[in-house]
C-alpha cells in the first residue's frame, strides 16, 4: 500500500472573499487531517493566514484517488506532504 491509498487527502470545497463585501471565488481545500472538525478548523485558519475575510465552506470529503490534472495535483501532492493546498477558481455567474 502506498501512502496515497493509507491517507485519504481531505477536499472541502466553498465560496471565499478577500474582503466583506466583494465577489467570492470558489475554494477548494486539501490537506490531511483525522476528523472533518480538524479539517474544517484547519482550513479556516490556513485561509485566514492567506488573507480571506470570509469563507462558506459547502463540501467535506476524501478524495478519490490522483486528479487528473492541475492545479489539483499539485495540491493533492502538497496535501500528502502535510501542506494545506488552497486552489481559488472564478466562479460562474
Amino acid at each position: 500500500m502506498n501512502e496515497s491509498e493509507e491517507r485519504a487527502v481531505t477536499i472541502i470545497t466553498g465560496r471565499v472573499w478577500r474582503e466583506k463585501g466583494e465577489e467570492s471565488e470558489g475554494v477548494h481545500i486539501m490537506l490531511l487531517a483525522p476528523d472533518d472538525d480538524t479539517a474544517v478548523r484547519l482550513a479556516l485558519e490556513a485561509l485566514a493566514r492567506e488573507g480571506y475575510a470570509e469563507a462558506e465552506l459547502d463540501r467535506i470529503g476524501d478524495m478519490e484517488g490522483e486528479p487528473d490534472e492541475e492545479p489539483h495535483l499539485s495540491a493533492w501532492q502538497g496535501a500528502l506532504e502535510g501542506e494545506i493546498a488552497i486552489v481559488t477558481f472564478d466562479e460562474p455567474v
